[in-house]
């Protein structure tokens, strides 16, 4: 470990140096990566810092235990040792955390897609439930959410919405979220009172960078037609819609929030760029999938995560078998609790198998 430490010690300084040269600041996208870089590893060399300096005051402690003639200086100089290596292993186990290598797309803004499963109208009022929970939350956060393309119904539910998350981490905090969620409660539109099971599926994709997909223009149809809605003006006047068929892997976008034709091929193409490269991933990491259980879950679509039951009031994670009996302020945004213990739960399978 300590000769990592080093490595990541030296590049921090060489980074140090190089965003101080102009030719590097007068390219601002080169600057970002390495200012994003510089940041990373500035938070392992001040823990990094912390750890060598405990370690020097437990050579000289040792040093005085094995060679000292004072008694009282010496039982000291033990008690500070018990205290010092209890410390240790706690700088230990958080420098291995974060000597984890990451996810490069972690910091990635992400594309969510919610689409009503099982339920008929109530499970598009769930997704209407969803999509606000997940707004409150980037609002807290301080994200940028950017509606993509909705399909509304007339009660205020959708039968799918798709948006785009900008911010720092927006991929790493929402990627577990992938999944069926399951609400249970009375719908407004049952007259006895009965409790029904609903279901609405999560996707949650990094948006993909120009350079990972590659798009030929001869493999897409492009189509434009009038938007459909419930009212608004623009809606059915202009054919200001888009959709855009992959011929190759007949993957089909449409979108058609915007007024501008330009504005709706620009977020369907953002779409598709994101659903090209996550059937990329899924195809790489299929053998590996099936090799090892993955402890959080693998994301399937079909796979049921969560659980929202009104009645009790709770929301149930069955990756992870935790349960809230807060369910008001989980559809408001306050879902840290489910995101921080996934994220754990990965480290933790992680660090089972890292060589760290």
């Amino acid at each position: 470990m300590l000769d990592l430490l080093e490595k990541i010690e030296e590049k921090h300084k060489e980074l140090t140096l190089l965003l101080s040269d102009p030719t590097v600041f007068s390219d601002r996208n080169r600057y970002k990566k390495m200012a994003k870089e510089h940041n990373d590893l500035g938070e392992i060399v001040s823990v990094s810092s912390q750890y060598k300096k405990l370690l020097k005051q437990i050579e000289d402690d040792e040093n005085i235990r094995k060679e000292s003639k004072d008694t009282e200086l010496v039982e000291l100089a033990k008690a500070e040792l018990e205290e010092f290596y209890s410390k240790k292993q706690e700088y230990e186990e958080k420098l291995r955390v974060m000597l984890l290598p990451k996810d490069p797309k972690d910091n990635r803004n992400t594309i969510v897609e919610i689409r009503a499963g099982t339920g008929g109208e109530e499970a598009a009022l769930f997704v209407a439930d969803l999509y606000r929970m997940y707004v409150k939350y980037a609002e807290k956060i301080g994200w940028k959410v950017d509606v993509m393309n909705s399909n509304p119904t007339g009660m205020g539910g959708f039968k799918e919405i798709i948006f785009l998350v900008e911010g720092a981490d927006a991929y790493g905090k929402l990627k577990f979220e992938s999944g069926v969620h399951r609400v249970q409660r009375v719908p407004v539109t049952e007259a006895s009172g009965r409790i029904h099971t609903s279901a609405a599926s999560v996707a949650v994709l990094p948006e993909a960078e120009d350079v990972e997909v590659e798009i030929r223009p001869e493999d897409l149809r492009v189509d434009v037609f009038r938007s459909s809605g419930p009212g608004g003006q623009s809606v059915n006047t202009t054919d200001s819609a888009v959709r855009i068929t992959h011929i190759p892997t007949n993957t089909v976008v449409t979108c058609q929030d915007e007024k501008s034709q330009l504005k709706n091929k620009n977020k369907a193409m953002k779409v598709l760029r994101a659903r090209l490269l996550d059937k990329a991933t899924e195809e790489q990491t299929a053998q590996i999938a099936r090799e090892r259980k993955i402890m959080v879950g693998s994301g399937d679509r079909s796979e049921k995560i969560r659980t929202y039951n009104f009645p009790q009031g709770r929301v149930t994670d069955h990756r992870i078998g935790l349960t809230l009996y807060r369910l008001e302020n989980i559809l408001v945004g306050d879902i840290d609790e489910f995101v921080e213990a996934l994220r754990n739960k990965e480290q933790e399978e992680r660090l089972a198998s890292s060589k760290v």
